[in-house]
Parts: C-alpha cells; sequence; structure tokens
C-alpha cells in the first residue's frame, strides 16, 4: 500500500507526466517536416508499447482514503494539460497554414500526430476532470472535449456508460464478435443520441423542454463554435480542415480505447430488465506500466467503473481473480483491434474463459451477444 505522504512528492507523479513530452516532439515534426511527422505516433504507440515490456507491470495500490490535499503534483497534471494543449493545438494551426516548407500532404500527416496526442492524452484527461465534483475542473474538460468537437461524450459518459454499462443500454460496451469496423460507426450515432435522450430526460423529470437554457449541449455547441471559430481566424479554411482532421483521429483513438475496456463483457440479466451491480469484472484491466503513465492509470479501468469518484493515482490494480485481464496495454491492444482476425484470435479465447470463470451457470450467451435482452429499468 502506498502512503498518502509517499504520494505527496512530486517525484511519485513525476512519470504520469511524461505525456508533456509529446508537446515538443509535435513541434519538432512541424518545424522538420518529412521522416519526423510520423514521430507522435509511432512514439505513443510503438515507443511505450515496447517500454511496457521492459518496466513490466505495476501491481502496487495506494491508500484510496488518500485526501486531494496530498495528491496536488496529480492534480496539476490534468489541469495545466489544457492550456498547453490549447496553445499547442492552435500554435500549429497558425504556423502550418502561414509556412511554406510543409506540403499539404504533410500539413495532414502532421495534424494526424496531433489527433493522437489531443484523443490519446486530451481526452484521456478529460475524462478524468469531468468525473471531479469541482466545477472548475469540469469546465476544463468540456475544453479539452469542445477541441475535438465531442462534447457530448461527457453526457454519455457520465449518464449513460456508467450506469448502463454491459447492458443492450449502453452503446460502448462492444458485444462478443463485434469487429471495430462494426462497432465504430454504430457508436458514433447512438451515443449522440444516447447522450442527447438523457440529458432530454433529465430536464423532462424537472418539468422542463430540451431547449432550457440548463440544457449542456448548448454549451457544447458554442464551445465547438469557437473553436472552429479560432481555427478560421489562425488559418482560414485550411486552418479549419487541419482542425477537423485532428478532432477525426481524436475521436478514432477514444472509440478504439471504449472499445477494448468492456469488449464482450457483459452483466447478468436477473430478469425483468434488472441486471447485476456494476463489479470489477465488468472491464478490462491491464496493469502495465508504462502504459499506465501515459494514460494516467486509465487501464486500471476495473476500477473505475467499481469507484467512479476515485482520482487516476488512487484507481486500484485488481487481480485475475476480480478482474479480467488484457495481455497488453491499451498502445497493443488498440492496433489489435483494427485487424479483426487477430483480435477476436486474441481476445475470444479471453471472453470465453471470462464467462466459464463467472458465470458457469450461463449455458447459452446468445442473447447477450446480440445485446437482445431488455433494456434496464
Amino acid at each position: 500500500m502506498i502512503a498518502p505522504e509517499t504520494l505527496n512528492r512530486w517525484q511519485s507523479a513525476l512519470p504520469f507526466w511524461i505525456s508533456f513530452l509529446l508537446v515538443p516532439l509535435a513541434w519538432f515534426a512541424a518545424t522538420t517536416g518529412g521522416w519526423s511527422l510520423i514521430l507522435v505516433p509511432l512514439t505513443t504507440w510503438w515507443a511505450f508499447a515496447i517500454l511496457d515490456q521492459l518496466t513490466g507491470l505495476n501491481t502496487e495500490n495506494a491508500d484510496p482514503q488518500t485526501p486531494d490535499g496530498q495528491l496536488s503534483w496529480y492534480i496539476r497534471l490534468t489541469q495545466l494539460w489544457v492550456p498547453i494543449q490549447f496553445l499547442t493545438l492552435f500554435g500549429l494551426i497558425w504556423y502550418a497554414t502561414h509556412s511554406t516548407h510543409l506540403s499539404s500532404l504533410e500539413k495532414v500527416a502532421l495534424f494526424f500526430g496531433v489527433g493522437v496526442i489531443t484523443g490519446t492524452i486530451g481526452i484521456n484527461y478529460s475524462h478524468e476532470l469531468m468525473h471531479q465534483k469541482s466545477r472548475v475542473e469540469r469546465t476544463l474538460g468540456d475544453i479539452l472535449l469542445a477541441m475535438v468537437l465531442y462534447s457530448h461524450f461527457r453526457s454519455e459518459h457520465l449518464l449513460v456508460h456508467h450506469r448502463y454499462v454491459g447492458t443492450p443500454r449502453d452503446p460502448v460496451t462492444a458485444r462478443y464478435n463485434e469487429g471495430f469496423h462494426r462497432f465504430y460507426p454504430r457508436v458514433l450515432i447512438q451515443c449522440l443520441r444516447s447522450a442527447f435522450k438523457a440529458e432530454r430526460d433529465m430536464l423532462a423529470r424537472k418539468g422542463l423542454p430540451w431547449t432550457s437554457l440548463r440544457n449542456p449541449f448548448f454549451r457544447y455547441w458554442a464551445l465547438q463554435a469557437g473553436m472552429i471559430l479560432l481555427a478560421f481566424m489562425l488559418g482560414g479554411f485550411g486552418g479549419v480542415l487541419l482542425f477537423l482532421v485532428q478532432a477525426g483521429v481524436a475521436i478514432w483513438q477514444l472509440e478504439l480505447v471504449n472499445y477494448v475496456e468492456h469488449y464482450g463483457l457483459t452483466r447478468k440479466h436477473l430478469g425483468d430488465g434488472k441486471y447485476e451491480t456494476v463489479q470489477p469484472r465488468h472491464s478490462w484491466n491491464a496493469a502495465h506500466k508504462a502504459s499506465n503513465w501515459l494514460l494516467i492509470n486509465l487501464q486500471r479501468h476495473s476500477d473505475h467503473h467499481y469507484k467512479p469518484d476515485r482520482r487516476f493515482p488512487l484507481l486500484q490494480n485488481h487481480t485475475e481473480e476480480n478482474a479480467p485481464q488484457l495481455p497488453y496495454g491499451y498502445p497493443v491492444m488498440t492496433v489489435a483491434a483494427m485487424i479483426p482476425p487477430l483480435w477476436r484470435r486474441v481476445m475470444n479465447p479471453r471472453v470465453r474463459s471470462w464467462r466459464r470463470h463467472y458465470y458457469p451457470e450461463i449455458t447459452d450467451w446468445l442473447d447477450y451477444n446480440k445485446a437482445r435482452h431488455p433494456m434496464p429499468r
């Protein structure tokens, strides 16, 4: 157990600040062009996959009762990223549209890499921020999501995904044998609809129409429009196009991770639209040290769903007895998800083993595979 006084030291938090190294790497790629444009995706995907093999697993757990006052270096990390990403994204839009040494293809490649950063790091940090009680932190999370035109993720994640994960009502729970190429267009449509419906229904319970200014979608749309307008002011239509490229890549990165996190894992249907309580076994866990530094413990996803209010340094690692384990960290698993035959070969046997371990009494999984059980009440 890592003691609170140990967490309070800046040295303990330092490995999680590694994501900030991607910012100068992006600027190096922008100023150099050519071969350097592959550095950001290569570092994010492959370098951390190698580092995972070198650093091994981290199964240590921090004291979950550690107060925020002793987590200041971790909290500053996610908060400081917001202005850093804002300046990096829009600074690069201005630079790329006013430079002559980059071809059109190189500019697109550059903002592909920027999208890897704003998706892998930015959306992940927004996820941490949106779960906090502080209005300031939630607003910072909204700003990060607006930079990738995916503001509704906050509503969908908090009001739908956490409540209905592992049931037919959660679009983000990837179904057994559902390839990513089918999953991706489905969630793009269903998550937007379910997020809007969740906010509309919440307003209706308060006697308010969806057009009420208390509907956060108006804030989402205003922030996103502001981001697009700023991209236009800095780089014209070319700036908007580059902004859209990075946003599209960021969304793709997010949904790849969503696909991995719950693939094939379902909550047991108890009858009449009732489902068992969410447990650590309903999310895949990964204890790989280096990628958890990069992703601020997102791979301890089993504990996040079990205790959503825990800040990332306090998330607990669960053993194989309590939660299913991924064979590799997210950098490797998300690449595998893009190759359905490889993904099924690696993951389908693990899903079947999970079913035998936790639910030996269930012999027919067809309705779970097809999400045909009743919607949860």
